[in-house]
């Protein structure tokens, strides 16, 4: 069971695209549980693999490396939907109204920027591992087994593009919010102090 979210939606497009954008976000957040999942049976053959038998998994630290960058930043946009990121909300939480829909809309701006260069960085560090002419496409490999890295390296701009696209809406959603001095507005996660979260929380273990 998952906490309920905090985001609200309505018949506007604003939250027409935001329940769009979250179907493609709840996708990719499944592949990097399914890849976890994946990493966990690959540790537990392994390490009876290597004990029974004196036989490891071939490449085991190659798999793992390549399953590490999947889902390490496939979820990011998804959480970043639901407000679970880490932040200092101290001086934030404690606003209300258009004061606080600008600082959220500064902040989110700011990594709309940090994102945009990350996305720059991590294509071109792709395309460098990346040859349609090359064995397995790949000019980069694991050093063990001779994985080809391209793939791994393809998910983290794609992530970061996700991510882009999830910041932009919100982007959207707090001007918006800013423009019309509303309360609660849709397309971004409502802060809730600590009562609020552990009577979610509670709920959800109740249900």
């Amino acid at each position: 069971m998952s906490t309920p979210s905090s985001v609200l939606t309505d018949d506007t497009r604003l939250s027409r695209a935001d329940r769009l954008l979250l179907r493609v976000e709840a996708l990719l957040n499944l592949a990097s549980g399914i890849t976890i999942f994946a990493l966990v049976l690959l540790a537990i053959a392994n390490v009876l693999l290597r004990k029974f038998l004196n036989a490891p998994v071939p490449g085991y630290i190659d798999w793992t490396e390549q399953f590490m960058a999947i889902f390490a930043f496939l979820g990011l946009a998804y959480v970043q939907r639901e407000g679970g990121h880490i932040r200092m909300d101290l001086l934030v939480g404690k606003l209300r109204g258009r004061l606080l829909w600008l600082f959220e809309f500064l902040s989110v701006l700011f990594m709309l920027l940090v994102t945009t260069a990350l996305i720059y960085g991590a294509w071109f560090h792709f395309d460098r591992s990346f040859d349609w002419n090359a064995p397995n496409f790949s000019t980069d490999s694991s050093i063990d087994i001779a994985l080809p890295l391209w793939p791994a390296k393809l998910a983290v701009p794609v992530a970061f593009t996700l991510l882009w696209l999830r910041l932009a809406l919100q982007l959207w959603a707090y001007g918006r919010a800013i423009r019309t001095g509303a309360e609660r507005p849709v397309a971004v996660p409502l802060i809730e102090d600590p009562a609020e979260q552990a009577n979610k929380e509670a709920a959800t273990v109740a249900d």
